[in-house]
C-alpha cells in the first residue's frame, strides 16, 4: 500500500501500470471509510489490475462550514481499511493540491439533475463542487472504471452526466447501498447520531419500504409518498424531501408504472441523513 499526496506522485505511481496496459480502477471517497466504501473497493479489486482509493474531504461541496468542520477525518484507519479491501494506492491530497492558488475553473451541470432534491436544499453549488472534484480525480487517475455508491443516487446521476457531456473515457459502476443489520443505510455521518437518534434514524428506511408497500397496492405516487411521510411522522421526523422521481432524469413521477427512485433527506437530531430505494410496480396481472 502506498499513500501519495500529489497528482504528480499519483501519475508516477500509475505510469508503469498504464504502460503495461493494466486496468485501473478508482474509488473516490471523502474518507471515514465504512463497509459501504469497502464493498466498492472489493468490486474494483475484482475488475481491475490496480485499485486507487481517493481520500479527500472536498471543501467545495459543503455549503455549511460547520458541516465541513464536523466531517470525520480518520486517514490512518482509512488507509488500513482500504488496504484490507484490496486497494493498491491511496490518493490523499491536501486542499491546496486540488485547488491551488489562482484556481478559477468549475464544472457545472444544470437542469433537474442538480437543481432539485439535494440541489434545492443545499444549493446547486454543492453539485458544482461534486462535478468539479470528480472531474479532477478522473483526469488525475485516468481510470478505466470508477465506482460510486447507490446511496448518493443524485450524485451518480450528476457524475454520469458529466462523463457523457465531457466525453471522459471511463466506465461508471454503481454499488448497492450497504445497510446495517437493522436497515439503516451506512454513512460516515452515522457516528454522530446519539443513541436515541440512532433508533429514530431507522424511520428513513422504513419510510422507503412503506412507499414500496403502497406501490404494491397501487401506482399513485402521491399516495405512496403519503405512506412514507406517515412513517417519518411517527418518529417525529419532518423530511426536507421525500420524492418519487425518474431514475435517469430525476423528474417527479405521478404514476409508478415503471421503476422509480424514492429518495428521502431529513435531519435526525443535528445530523442530516439521506437514503433512497428503487421502487417497482407490481407485475401486470399479479394478485
Amino acid at each position: 500500500m502506498r499513500v501519495v499526496r500529489t497528482v504528480a506522485e499519483l501519475r508516477e505511481a500509475l505510469g508503469p501500470h498504464r504502460e503495461a496496459g493494466e486496468r485501473i480502477g478508482l474509488v473516490p471517497t471523502m474518507g471515514a471509510l465504512h463497509e459501504g466504501h469497502l464493498s466498492l473497493v472489493r468490486a474494483a479489486r475484482e475488475a481491475s489490475d490496480v485499485v486507487v482509493v481517493s481520500v479527500f474531504v472536498n471543501p467545495t461541496q459543503f455549503n455549511d462550514p460547520a458541516d465541513l468542520a464536523a466531517y470525520p477525518r480518520t486517514e490512518d484507519a482509512d488507509v488500513a481499511l482500504a488496504a484490507s479491501a484490496g486497494a493498491d494506492l491511496v490518493f490523499a491530497p491536501e486542499p491546496a493540491e486540488m485547488y491551488p492558488h489562482g484556481y478559477a475553473t468549475t464544472v457545472t451541470v444544470r437542469g433537474p439533475v442538480t437543481e432539485s432534491l439535494e440541489g434545492a436544499k443545499r444549493g446547486v453549488g454543492h453539485f458544482d463542487g461534486v462535478a468539479t472534484v470528480v472531474t479532477k480525480l478522473l483526469l488525475a487517475v485516468g481510470p478505466d472504471a470508477a465506482w460510486f455508491g447507490a446511496k448518493d443516487a443524485q450524485q451518480v446521476v450528476v457524475v454520469r452526466r458529466v462523463v457523457a457531456d465531457l466525453g471522459i473515457p471511463v466506465r461508471i459502476e454503481v454499488g448497492l447501498t450497504v445497510r446495517e443489520a437493522d436497515g439503516l443505510a451506512m454513512s460516515s455521518r452515522n457516528v454522530r447520531l446519539g443513541p436515541e437518534d440512532r433508533v429514530r434514524a431507522l424511520a428513513l428506511s422504513r419510510a422507503l419500504r412503506a412507499v414500496q408497500t403502497a406501490v404494491d397496492d397501487g401506482t399513485d405516487a402521491a399516495a405512496a409518498r403519503d405512506a412514507g411521510l406517515k412513517e417519518l411522522a411517527a418518529d417525529g421526523i419532518e423530511p426536507e424531501y421525500l420524492a418519487l422521481v425518474d431514475p435517469a432524469t430525476l423528474e417527479p413521477v405521478t404514476v409508478v408504472d415503471r421503476p422509480a427512485l424514492a429518495l428521502v433527506a431529513a435531519y435526525v437530531g443535528t445530523v442530516r441523513l439521506i437514503d433512497n430505494m428503487t421502487v417497482t410496480p407490481a407485475p401486470t396481472g399479479a394478485l
